[in-house]
């Protein structure tokens, strides 16, 4: 037992609980006036997402303790539970923001298309990882995969989600680079999809999602309506200088910035805690990206190393899309802040996710610390 214990990365157990504890202390921060504004106690979000943290940890430890190869003898079942899942919302699901993501279950609810992250990464992983033989080959070794990555994405397009449709896209891209394609086939990818994306942008083109360009690129040509949300991350994130103004003292949650304890949860941390706290914050995200493409590279198996990558692209795309929202380099798509923002199913997967990897380094570990003859 004590060897085995030797096997984990403690890395990959720390860093992520720190950052989840820390996100619990940020939401409450963030958001106890705006639950208090809504007629809620004002632990009302801390409440919930520490629910979620409670089931996020023992989804961490079960995980990191069920063997990662046996996801593989899983994966019919796996796939075919999101797709139902995805489907499912189009007659049950709730409309949050006129999109169908959401199932309620009773107080609490679930937005199928996290898991579906997941649940995609694996599923190309066991799949690349199968065919390593001919991955050379379009048509045997590229393509079949690219169907059901294309079903999934056109079930989370129709709810409509293109924010998590995007990052889906972007994953399964990380995973299939890493698997050994060619560069040609590579090519003939990007631009099928490219080709794929403007067609479809007539047809998804609305006001609402022009606005967003507009409000991130001249937020100040509208400060009272597509601007106005990133004008007051702008100053939210001025205002905390180096050292902030102190935990629990932001002005911008008290309603100027709406979705505080969501989608702009590292301006009120830039505004309470400053840019230290933001290096941090943002230190620990790329600690544990850098830990799993690590791991992959060390794996010797080409089903954890690919499950490695999609996982790590997974935390680092998304940071990079809701850090790219807040400070004006990307439209606001309503991303959270992995680990940090207010949001249940994120939090649950991630921490799923992270015991899968902690499980995949703890085989590799397991081997490097055999003794050679």
């Amino acid at each position: 037992m004590i060897k085995r214990l030797k096997d984990y990365d403690y890395t990959l157990i720390i860093t992520p609980i720190l950052l989840s504890a820390f996100g619990l202390v940020m939401i409450y921060s963030a958001s106890m006036v705006s639950a208090v504004v809504e007629g809620r106690e004002s632990t009302h979000y801390l409440i919930r997402q520490g629910i979620w943290f409670a089931f996020g940890m023992i989804g961490f430890i079960c995980t990191s303790i069920f063997p990662y190869k046996n996801y593989q003898k899983l994966m019919k079942v796996i796939i075919f539970a999101v797709i139902i899942l995805l489907i499912g919302l189009f007659p049950f699901g709730n409309a949050v923001n006129n999109a169908k993501s959401w199932y309620a279950l009773g107080p609490m609810s679930m937005q199928p298309a996290e898991f579906a992250k997941l649940a995609l990464i694996m599923y190309l992983a066991s799949v690349y990882s199968k065919k390593q033989a001919y991955i050379n080959e379009f048509y045997r070794g590229v393509l079949p995969p690219l169907v059901m990555t294309g079903i999934i994405l056109g079930l989370i397009v129709l709810q409509p989600d293109i924010g998590t449709a995007a990052i889906i896209f972007l994953i399964a891209c990380s995973v299939i680079f890493s698997s050994g394609i060619k560069f040609k086939h590579l090519s003939i990818l990007i631009a099928t999809g490219v080709a794929l994306i403007l067609l479809a942008i007539p047809f998804m083109v609305t006001e609402e999602r022009l606005s967003r360009f507009t409000g991130a690129y001249q937020p100040f040509e509208t400060p009272d309506s597509d601007g106005y949300h990133l004008i007051q991350s702008y100053l939210a994130i001025g205002v905390g200088g180096l050292t902030g103004e102190g935990l629990g003292q932001s002005v911008q949650k008290l309603g100027y910035l709406m979705e505080a304890h969501t989608d702009f949860i590292m301006a009120i941390i830039a505004e309470e805690l400053g840019l230290i706290g933001v290096i941090i914050v943002i230190g620990m995200l790329a600690i544990i990206v850098l830990r799993g493409i690590f791991i992959a590279r060390k794996c010797e198996d080409s089903f954890g190393a690919l499950l490695a990558i999609g996982i790590s692209s997974m935390v680092g795309i998304q940071a990079f899309i809701n850090l790219g929202a807040i400070s004006g380099i990307l439209p606001i798509t309503g991303v959270p802040l992995p680990f940090v923002s207010y949001g249940g199913s994120s939090l649950l997967v991630l921490l799923i996710s992270m015991g899968i990897l902690n499980n995949i380094a703890m085989n590799v570990n397991r081997k490097e610390n055999e003794p050679t003859n």
